[in-house]
């Protein structure tokens, strides 16, 4: 992978709160060092696809080099959704892996039978970028879930589980020879959508047939339901959840 060096280009004030939120956590938590190289892990949906832009637009605005390899796994039930994306990355100069999986169909099969078809797929397709990220001797992999997803799984888990847990901006795996990161867990959605939109970016919808209806989409659908009540639920939900996994995540000194 060549490191480039991206041409300034105007934002909006979605755009900059994108690369401004997202550049400030990896600040804060040091997610990245001279030399890193990272995988980015690409659905062809609005969060992750952001996210690959704002880290192609961080390579121009940090002071050192690091290294981005956009990562496509495509879960089969659709071969060639994935053709915007590859058109995009030769545009911009990102190098990308992308490769078709029967990862869909086979969480939709009776192979699967005790786990819903979405966690077997996100098993499946998890192991297979961890697989990529050794392949490609990559030491980061980032993953495109914002505050609305952070907020969603906090509530998913005390309700199901009972556990108090969130979503990690940054964790290590492997004994530290890899690390996860999440720049845009303080986003909200609302921003990337726009962004997405004022970017151009070539989004592709989902053909899995799970799509919008699961747990998480109850979840969803839920939380809508509270902020909708009274404004301030949104603000104080994001703000102490983001806070408080920011904290969690900072360096011990």
């Amino acid at each position: 992978m060549s490191f480039k060096r991206v041409k300034a280009e105007k934002a909006t004030y979605a755009q900059k709160v994108c690369v401004g939120q997202a550049g400030k956590l990896m600040r804060q938590l040091e997610m990245l060092t001279p030399g890193s190289r990272v995988g980015v892990a690409v659905s062809g949906g609005v969060d992750s696809f952001v996210m690959l832009n704002v880290l192609r637009l961080r390579q121009r605005i940090v002071p050192f080099k690091f290294d981005v390899l956009a990562l496509h796994v495509n879960p089969g039930f659709d071969v060639a959704s994935h053709a915007p994306l590859i058109e995009w990355c030769a545009e911009k100069g990102v190098a990308l892996h992308a490769e078709v999986t029967d990862h869909g169909p086979r969480a939709h099969s009776p192979e699967n039978r005790k786990a819903s078809a979405c966690f077997y797929c996100a098993m499946l397709r998890r192991t297979r970028l961890f697989q990529l990220c050794e392949q490609y001797g990559l030491t980061h992999l980032a993953i495109g879930h914002n505050a609305d997803d952070l907020a969603t799984t906090f509530f998913m888990n005390v309700f199901q589980t009972g556990k108090v847990q969130g979503l990690s901006a940054s964790e290590p795996f492997f004994g530290g020879r890899l690390q996860m990161i999440r720049p845009l867990l303080t986003v909200e959605k609302d921003h990337i959508k726009r962004a997405a939109r004022q970017w151009g970016l070539p989004i592709w919808s989902n053909p899995c047939p799970s799509a919008g209806n699961t747990r998480r989409s109850d979840f969803e659908g839920w939380l809508k339901e509270m902020y909708a009540r009274d404004r301030r639920f949104r603000a104080n939900a994001f703000g102490a959840l983001t806070r408080w996994q920011i904290d969690s995540g900072l360096p011990k000194p």
